[in-house]
């Protein structure tokens, strides 16, 4: 199951170090904070390393060609997932993300439409 981090402010991680300094439990400091007293203990553990700052995240870069996809569907506007994931040798999941980041809708016509189509189709 994939929990969401929250990334603490310096001037929190302060505020709780100094708490604990001035002679309080980790329980005490975790329950006025909103921490776990595993929070505490790596902050204390990064403070001795002198590097209490937040860590910087940083982004894994997409492995598909945003203006590469986004030509592709203008061009083949039809296209399944399938196709496309076969077209950038990738996963459906992998497409599907990609142009969810993109917000590209892949839908093709409304049931409503389909519908209509099909009984046009069967009075013929």
């Amino acid at each position: 199951m994939y929990t969401h981090r929250m990334v603490y402010s310096l001037d929190l991680r302060k505020k709780a170090l100094e708490y604990l300094t001035k002679g309080k439990t980790e329980e005490e400091c975790a329950a006025t904070f909103g921490v776990t007293r595993r929070t505490l203990s790596n902050w204390k553990r990064r403070q001795r390393e002198q590097n209490l700052a937040p860590k910087a995240r940083c982004l894994s870069p997409s492995k598909i060609d945003s203006d590469r996809l986004r030509q592709y569907i203008d061009d083949h506007p039809d296209a399944y997932l399938r196709e496309i994931a076969k077209e950038f040798g990738s996963t459906l999941q992998a497409i599907f993300y990609s142009c969810k980041r993109l917000k590209i809708s892949l839908k093709k016509r409304s049931a409503t439409i389909k519908k209509g189509m099909r009984k046009k189709g069967s009075s013929l």
